[in-house]
């Protein structure tokens, strides 16, 4: 796949440095090809920001540290397997976990139909053929097979998340929400038949705010 021309060559120039050292910094292997996809999904979505302001981020060295970065150190704690991107809004973090692993299967799920215009383009730009696109709510989505994986980006609380998402978990799998300050509150009140794995506290490369993931299961 040929490099794709930067808005701006200075500015993007930066970020593909700090694509690289984030994506060191995280211990995600990656060549060129792979950083170049990157950057491409995060051209179009400055491209696509300039009409439709599809997120309040418009920096390019910010848009690899809050998007990019942010959605890939949850990585690490993801088991393998199908995944559903709920709420996905610009890709977040569906695409880039998508780009990183070409052999997973990704459903990329949101109710906005101009964000589903913008996520076919990059789909079909990046040629991500494990990328599925439903255009919908989630509480109407009715996947051929459930899901080993859920990630929610900043979607509701996590009782929201469970009760609305937890139909559609496979035997074994688990939501994966993506939380800014600890949500000590929200844990406290899931519910049954749903229960806390684990919450992992997240360093992301470029970040001083605080990042979670915590990680839900529901109980046989």
């Amino acid at each position: 796949m040929g490099r794709a021309q930067p808005m701006g060559a200075a500015p993007w120039g930066r970020a593909a440095k700090r694509l690289h050292t984030g994506l060191q910094a995280l211990g995600l292997a990656a060549d060129a090809d792979t950083e170049t996809r990157l950057l491409s999904y995060l051209e179009t979505l400055a491209r696509w920001n300039r009409v439709f302001n599809l997120t309040a981020i418009h920096d390019p060295e910010d848009m690899v540290e809050r998007h990019i970065l942010d959605s890939l150190a949850i990585l690490p704690h993801l088991p393998t397997g199908r995944l559903l991107d709920m709420g996905s809004g610009a890709g977040l973090p569906g695409i880039p976990i998508a780009v990183l692993q070409a052999r997973r299967s990704v459903t990329l799920l949101d109710r906005s139909r101009k964000r589903m215009d913008f996520l076919t383009e990059v789909v079909a730009r990046l040629a991500l053929t494990q990328v599925a696109l439903a255009h919908g709510r989630v509480e109407d989505h009715a996947p051929e097979a459930p899901y080993a994986v859920i990630t929610a980006r900043a979607f509701a609380s996590l009782n929201d998340i469970a009760l609305s998402a937890g139909r559609l978990l496979a035997q074994g799998g688990v939501i994966a929400a993506m939380k800014g300050a600890l949500p000590t509150e929200e844990i406290a009140a899931v519910a049954p038949p749903f229960t806390i794995q684990a919450v992992h506290a997240l360093e992301v490369p470029g970040l001083a705010a605080k990042r979670h993931l915590v990680v839900l299961a529901r109980d046989p």
